[in-house]
């Protein structure tokens, strides 16, 4: 069937013009609305106002425009049913057999500051969700793009096949469409629970509406026999992983992008120069210095076994030094904010490095989600800062002002190691990380003889823990390591008994009312 009618009205107008221009140059009459209307009339493009089409002009400040008989029925009627035909000939409808629709800016409406309600309530599309709709349902007969990105493929089919489109084409079109419209959807009832308030509610809608945009499909998943895709939140902002630009390196995987998100979290929150390496979801090693050479050697050092294959983060930019430097070991993903021309040069030499760049925003995600057998479970994100004021000293010894420090980094550290953690730190630099452990004086033990491995001293030094400890035993094995001051959330019955073993030890000890577990 040989396209001949098009009925054109967006809000995005991108390559607008150009395709209502190759339409009639195919020999369709174009109809249109309001601004788009303009837009081609200006261009030279004989348009048919809907309005003239119907016979009805628009009404309530143009609320009501396309919402017709005349535009719907030469939509939804299917030319393959004599009963439909002669209705349609029989009322005066003449079929549409394209339809070129993307929707009010409702997204970008409610994203400014200064919005009110009554502007977002108004920049609610109702004609062009119904259009979509009626077009995509009836995509046998009729084709509907509501993405600019298809306009170019489709006009090439159409000059291909003498102004026909496959049925393929249109059922992907259609398939499109309703995304398009579910995605639209979702915005409105998302923002709309976001302003419910009342007693009766948690703050969580009684139906949670996601929307995700595929960016890749990757080789595989966590293992090579599951299959696995990258989607972007449509609501993400700049600074998380997802907008990640790919300078070089090969495709990156699951594994990949999953690690790198716990990196490029733990590092992009410290306010000082700071180098994170990751391997297997876990940091191995930390610090902060005033360099990204040094922050590096420092954080290297701490496990260079478990370094090897690593994702390495940086919260500043990555210069020639640095990436000189990072010829020691097989790097999977580097990420940083930026890389010198120096940096990018040596890093060329390694095709196969993958390297990242992105934003030091401070956006978060809205939710964190966890995928369970038939359903999700769905809580705020572990964002929470050390309140300093909950912050205090249970011990008869007090911490020094570089030991709190100390005890403040490697709190945060823990925060981005599996449960259950215990962290070592001295001078802004990790020295030995137990992590993902049942018992957590197993990941004290593991920690110490991670230090101990590499020939770092643990004398003076301090330790987290990101859940307080359910006995003194982990206090006991701390001790012997010579660690000097711990920070832990407290909370257990057993805290007295913890702080007469810290008191026992000549330790001093702090309690924060902040757990980080990370399962």
């Amino acid at each position: 069937m040989t396209l001949q009618r098009a009925l054109i009205s967006v809000s995005n107008k991108e390559g607008v013009t150009e395709l209502a221009k190759a339409l009639h140059g195919m020999g369709m009459e174009i109809l249109s609305t309001g601004g788009t209307a303009r837009l081609l009339r200006d261009a030279g493009i004989p348009v048919v106002e809907v309005s003239n089409f119907t016979g009805v002009p628009e009404m309530l400040d143009g609320r009501v425009k396309t919402l017709h008989p005349k535009i719907h029925g030469g939509l939804l009627g299917r030319r393959d049913l004599p009963a439909h035909t002669e209705a349609m000939a029989r009322h005066g409808i003449e079929p549409i057999d394209l339809v070129v629709v993307n929707l009010y800016p409702f997204r970008e409406t409610i994203a400014q500051s200064d919005c009110t309600l009554d502007e977002a309530i108004e920049n609610i599309d109702i004609g062009g969700p119904a259009m979509v709709r009626s077009a995509a349902k009836n995509h046998q007969h009729v084709a509907v793009m509501t993405d600019p990105a298809d306009y170019k493929p489709v006009l090439s089919e159409l000059r291909k096949r003498r102004g026909m489109l496959s049925d393929d084409t249109r059922f992907r079109l259609a398939a499109k469409a309703f995304s398009h419209t579910a995605e639209y959807d979702s915005a409105i009832a998302n923002y709309l629970y976001g302003k419910v308030v009342g007693p009766t509610f948690d703050g969580y809608p009684e139906r949670l509406h996601l929307t995700f945009t595929k960016l890749q499909a990757l080789r595989y998943g966590e293992n090579p026999h599951q299959s696995a895709a990258f989607y972007r939140d449509s609501r993400t902002g700049d600074g998380l992983i997802a907008n990640y630009l790919q300078i070089q390196g090969k495709e990156l995987s699951y594994n990949n992008i999953a690690d790198s998100d716990t990196a490029w979290d733990c590092v992009r929150n410290l306010a000082d120069l700071a180098c994170v390496i990751v391997k297997h979801a876990n940091p191995c090693g930390v610090a902060l210095a005033s360099t990204p050479l040094e922050a590096y050697e420092r954080a290297y050092a701490t496990d260079p076994t478990s370094a090897f294959g690593g994702i390495i983060a940086f919260n500043r930019p990555v210069d020639a030094p640095t990436a000189e430097a990072l010829q020691r070991q097989f790097v999977e993903v580097l990420v940083a904010p930026g890389y010198t021309p120096g940096a990018l040069e040596l890093l060329e030499k390694r095709p196969n490095v993958r390297v990242l760049q992105l934003s030091a925003g401070t956006d978060h995600n809205g939710w964190d989600m966890k995928r369970i057998g038939g359903g999700l479970l769905v809580q705020t994100p572990d964002q929470t800062s050390l309140n300093e004021n909950e912050l205090h000293v249970v011990t008869a010894r007090q911490p020094t002002t570089a030991q709190m420090d100390d005890l403040r980094f490697a709190f945060h550290v823990a925060h981005y190691v599996k449960s259950n953690a215990i962290v070592f730190c001295k001078d802004g630099r990790t020295l030995g990380i137990g992590a993902g452990q049942m018992s957590r004086v197993d990941s004290t033990r593991i920690a110490r003889r991670k230090a101990e491995d590499v020939g770092l001293s643990l004398e003076g030094a301090v330790a987290a823990s990101d859940a307080f400890f359910p006995f003194r035993d982990g206090l006991d094995v701390i001790a012997e390591a010579g660690i000097s001051a711990i920070i832990q959330p407290g909370g257990s019955i057993k805290d007295a008994e913890v702080i007469d073993a810290a008191n026992e030890h000549d330790m001093a000890m702090a309690f924060t009312g902040l757990r980080h577990f990370r399962h």
